[in-house]
């Protein structure tokens, strides 16, 4: 089992409303270099979706149960079949999203007795929350050629530092998919 951490990032690290729908100034940055940059499996988890699950924070969940439901490409027939696992104090019904289950009780024991790879994908907060437990073990980052200056970055100041290995780098439309492993393992 593995923990993949996903996410769209700018050149100077941001993360921030990569969207538009957090109403940023700034937002909107990744959907600027149109749908064969963001579109479709960009980050390379087909296989890790049939046999892992997602885990989400709940303003994700809550975004992509509005998307990807009314899909039927077959990388979205992957992401509505796959499990999830969503985390949130404040949400009672994942219904509108098949397949998915509020996390009940610990974090951490979640992951740890997850049944393949999970996969986490945005959600900061828990991404945050894992490499505080030295949880996360594969980083697929896709870079956009933008510099943003301000916003919520991948890997804060004063977090500890950690040594990773590059794994690959493959052109994405106008991004870079880079995938990192933790060194060592």
């Amino acid at each position: 089992m593995s923990v993949i951490v996903c996410e769209f990032v700018t050149l100077d690290g941001r993360v921030s409303d990569p969207d538009g729908r957090g109403g940023t100034a700034t937002g909107g940055w990744a959907f600027r270099y149109g749908p064969e940059t963001v579109g479709g499996d960009k980050f390379r988890l087909a296989h890790a979706l049939d046999e892992g699950v997602l885990l989400l924070g709940r303003r994700t969940w809550e975004l992509f149960a509005t998307i990807w439901p009314g899909r039927d490409d077959p990388f979205a027939t992957r992401m509505n079949k796959a499990a999830k696992l969503v985390v949130s104090h404040t949400l009672a019904d994942t219904s509108s999203w098949t397949n998915s289950t509020l996390v009940e009780g610990d974090l951490h024991t979640a992951v740890e007795n997850a049944p393949g790879d999970v996969i986490v994908t945005g959600s900061l907060t828990i991404v945050r929350a894992l490499r505080e437990k030295d949880l996360v073990d594969e980083y697929r980052l896709l870079i956009f050629p933008t510099v943003l200056g301000s916003g919520d970055r991948l890997f804060a100041d004063g977090e500890p530092p950690a040594d990773l290995e590059l794994l690959s780098v493959d052109t994405v439309g106008a991004a870079v998919l880079t995938r990192y492993v933790r060194a060592g393992r």
